[in-house]
């Protein structure tokens, strides 16, 4: 198999070909929206969280409304996302600090966002590119880390380092789609447990065909 820099681009260009619409399914109308949408969805279906976003936001529609709010009603408010005492302390504490820190406003830079309480670079990463249309970085959720390493595209397991190897790897041109182009061929085929190897386009350049007894591009 070629090293994955000489295959980057045509799996690039079968990717954008399958999934030219590459959006964040997280329903929102705001940066401040997209910030908390991301935050509940941690170990959430995207599904599950746009149930319950639209009566929040109606509910808290500024980030003074989510700092002053209080938790145990919020959690209740969150509570079918699981991890909802976490997630509400990170919602509070985060609109608390765009409240004294950033005018009631959600910051646009990786390094003001990564001050905001539950925000790591993935969180960070969805917010610039889908609210701000910034590319600062790669967002790495579950599908991005599994296919990236299925792909042979980092060895790495840590969100870090892989966010850092395909950094290096995947042109910036593509860094704002390359994170949802990713969720949606790990949703539709590249799946967790079992892969519909004979339906990926980009079965010809994974290096685990014929390696793996999982992976097989033989026709079902």
């Amino acid at each position: 198999m070629e090293p994955a820099r000489e295959r980057i681009g045509r799996i690039l260009g079968i990717l954008k070909k399958e999934y030219p619409k590459s959006v964040t399914l997280l329903h929102h109308k705001t940066p401040l929206q997209l910030l908390v949408a991301t935050i509940l969805s941690a170990q959430c279906t995207d599904e599950r969280v746009n149930r319950v976003t639209p009566g929040l936001f109606r509910k808290y529609p500024s980030a003074k409304a989510f700092a002053e709010a209080q938790p145990a009603e919020l959690e209740m408010d969150v509570r079918s996302t699981g991890f909802f005492r976490n997630k509400t302390k990170n919602i509070i504490g985060a609109a608390k600090t765009i409240v004294a820190d950033f005018h009631g406003r959600v910051p646009d830079t990786m390094e003001e966002l990564l001050t905001l309480p539950g925000v790591a670079r993935k969180t960070a990463n969805i917010v610039l590119s889908s609210a701000f249309g910034k590319a600062e970085g790669i967002a790495v959720d579950t599908h991005v880390a599994r296919i990236s390493r299925r792909l042979g595209l980092s060895e790495e397991s840590v969100p870090e380092k892989i966010e850092r190897d395909l950094m290096a790897l995947v042109p910036k041109t593509y860094w704002i789609d390359f994170n949802s182009m990713l969720v949606n061929h790990g949703r539709a085929v590249c799946q967790s447990r079992k892969p519909r190897c004979p339906e990926c386009k980009v079965n010809s350049l994974c290096p685990k065909i014929g390696v793996d007894p999982k992976f097989t591009a033989a026709s079902a």
